[in-house]
Parts: C-alpha cells; sequence; structure tokens
C-alpha cells in the first residue's frame, strides 16, 4: 500500500490554480518521533514548509494540539504546556523570515482538560504563559461513538457534563476560542452545549466527523441524513464556526490512499463538492473556513492537489465569500495579523 509518503504524491502533478489568492491554513499539526501506524513519523517546520510553498499563497498557518511533546513529568494537567512551548518555538524561526515569507503556527491552539472544570484556570494560564503572542485557545477532542473502530478520547454525553461546562466558561472568560474534535452522531450534543456558553467561540473540525467506515460502511442512506441534520443543528448556533476538510483521513471511506496513483484535484473536488457544500449553505461562507488537516490528510493527496480541489468545488461563490473562506474567517476567529 502507498499510503502517502512523498514519492507516491509525487505522481500526480498539477499546475496551481489562482497562486495569489491569499489563504490561511487553520488546521495543521507538527510532531515528531510519532508512535502508531501514521505514515508520517515527523512532521516539523521543514516538512511544513515543503507543503505550503508547493504553490499556493498560504500567508499564515494555525497549529492545533496533537499530544505532541507533553512535559516528561511534573502534574499531568500540566503536561500539555510543553506543546504549547516547542510550537512556539517552531513559530518563532518561521517568523524570522529565514524559511520564507509564510508565517507558521501564527495561531496556537494547545490542550487544557476543560473537565477541571474552574481548576482549568492556571492551566490556560501556563499555556499563555508559555506563548504570549500567539496561544489563541484549546482543542479539547470529545469524540465518543460506539463503533469499536473509532478511537474513543472521551465518555458519552461528555458535553453535557457540569464541570466541563463550567471549564468552557472558564475559557470564555479568557477570551480564548474552543476547536472540538468530534464524532458527526455527538453534533446536536456540540450545539446544545454551544447554546450554554453563548459567548465562547467554538470551531468545529472536519465537516463534523463524518465517518463511512467499521459500523457505518455502506450505510450513507443512513448516516448523511444523521450528519445534514447535526451540521443544521450547530449552523442555529451563531458562535460555532465550520472547518471543511479531514477528508482525507481512511475514516470517511474513500480509499484515495490506497491507489497505485494519487487523485487529483477535479475528482476530489467533485467528490468533496457535496458534503462542503452543505455545511457553506447552512452556516454561510463567513462561518468556514477551507482546512489542510495535514499531515493526517497527506496520506491521500498533496498539499497542492488539495486547495486546487478546494478552489474549484468553491467556483460558484463570490470573490468576497471565497476570500473569507480562504482567508477572512480563520485570521478572524484566530485573531491573526497576515
Amino acid at each position: 500500500m502507498p499510503f502517502g509518503f512523498n514519492d507516491w504524491l509525487a505522481l500526480t502533478q498539477e499546475p496551481t490554480l489562482e497562486p495569489e489568492l491569499p489563504i490561511c491554513d487553520p488546521h495543521h499539526h507538527f510532531w515528531d518521533h510519532r508512535p502508531g501506524s501514521v505514515p508520517y513519523q515527523r512532521y516539523l517546520l521543514h516538512e511544513l514548509n515543503d507543503d505550503i510553498y508547493s504553490g499556493h499563497n498560504i500567508r499564515s498557518t494555525v497549529f492545533l494540539e496533537a499530544r505532541s511533546m507533553y512535559r516528561a513529568d511534573g502534574p499531568d494537567e500540566l503536561r500539555p504546556v510543553g506543546e504549547v512551548e516547542f510550537v512556539q518555538g517552531l513559530a518563532a524561526a518561521s517568523a524570522s523570515g529565514v524559511y520564507g515569507p509564510s508565517r507558521a503556527a501564527a495561531a496556537i491552539m494547545g490542550h487544557a482538560d476543560l473537565k477541571l472544570g474552574a481548576n482549568v484556570a492556571p492551566i490556560l494560564d501556563a499555556l499563555q504563559a508559555a506563548s504570549p503572542n500567539r496561544f489563541r485557545g484549546i482543542r479539547h477532542n470529545v469524540t465518543w461513538n460506539t463503533d469499536p473502530s473509532w478511537d474513543n478520547r472521551e465518555t458519552e454525553g461528555i458535553l453535557a457534563n457540569s464541570d466541563f461546562i463550567s471549564g468552557a466558561k472558564v475559557l470564555s472568560q479568557k477570551g480564548l476560542s474552543l476547536d472540538i474534535m468530534q464524532s458527526f452522531p455527538q453534533m446536536p450534543e456540540i450545539a446544545v452545549f454551544a447554546e450554554a456558553v453563548p459567548d465562547l467561540p467554538i470551531i468545529v473540525n472536519h465537516i463534523g466527523g463524518v465517518s463511512r467506515v467499521g459500523i457505518y460502511a455502506g450505510k450513507d442512506d443512513e448516516i448523511i441524513p444523521v450528519w445534514k441534520a447535526g451540521i443544521t443543528a450547530l449552523a442555529a448556533c451563531p458562535n460555532v464556526t465550520m472547518k471543511l476538510g479531514g477528508m482525507g483521513m481512511p475514516r470517511f471511506g474513500y480509499d484515495w490512499h490506497a491507489r497505485e496513483v494519487p487523485i487529483g484535484s477535479e475528482e476530489l473536488a467533485e467528490t468533496m463538492y457535496p458534503w462542503m457544500e452543505h455545511c457553506i449553505e447552512r452556516f454561510g461562507p463567513d462561518r468556514c473556513m477551507f482546512e489542510s488537516n495535514f499531515p493526517p490528510d497527506k496520506v491521500s493527496f498533496s498539499y497542492n492537489v488539495m486547495y486546487n480541489a478546494f478552489k474549484l468545488l468553491s467556483k460558484g461563490y463570490s470573490d468576497s465569500e471565497r476570500a473569507d473562506m480562504f482567508h477572512g474567517v480563520a485570521v478572524r476567529v484566530y485573531r491573526i495579523n497576515d
């Protein structure tokens, strides 16, 4: 199985479409010595730069927590501070301009356990101290699913947990944001949670966390109505923004990673369009942002092909609407000056 390596991705080459269009990539990771079976054991500044300088006008990026470089000792709740310290250094290197004009990790989303309730406050303060100029909030992965193939990160009903909500209110009071990763059946629960913390900016990852494998394989007729209803419920919450991406992960069930030759942008855009169009129509272009989710999505297509696909599938929108989805929404939500 080729599964995403650079020599395989290089088999599909395309000219970059609209190379001047400004982009903020609002979702990628950094890590090294990554455990498990992921093909990219190392994804640091050089690897990111190889992707963001592959043709598109990537002006800035946002780092999302990935349980990377946690502190080896000290209190468990403070160990995630190590990740923000690590990324702050990479971001400072990028900001030097030595690597080019793009600003990697111009905003940093770390991790703190919201189940700590009011006691999450000193953890957030420590994260802010680790990155005074780039820390913008946290991601809490609330994934819970009955499918045994899912990597459940939380327990059933976590979004209604009183301590979790108390922690989210502390996050809101500090002027920070919350990224959420979830399984698609949880979207109505996120909508109820969003109403409980109306001043907290919430960013939902990967078009809601679709799965078309495991217990959901071959069940699009059942899955898609549930997913659409979840998107509609979330879109009714004005404090929620949607990320358009993540479809390269194998759990989406398209098996692009297993092809002999990687997918091209026209076919990719055609497949992604119904999913992303539903999100855009429900949320509006001013609450949607195209994301790379690299390197997890890199197992399926190259960065250049991916952004070409995003540009093709968004052709029906106005210049200002596209400017929002590629750049404006991300820099507003994550408070980036680029």
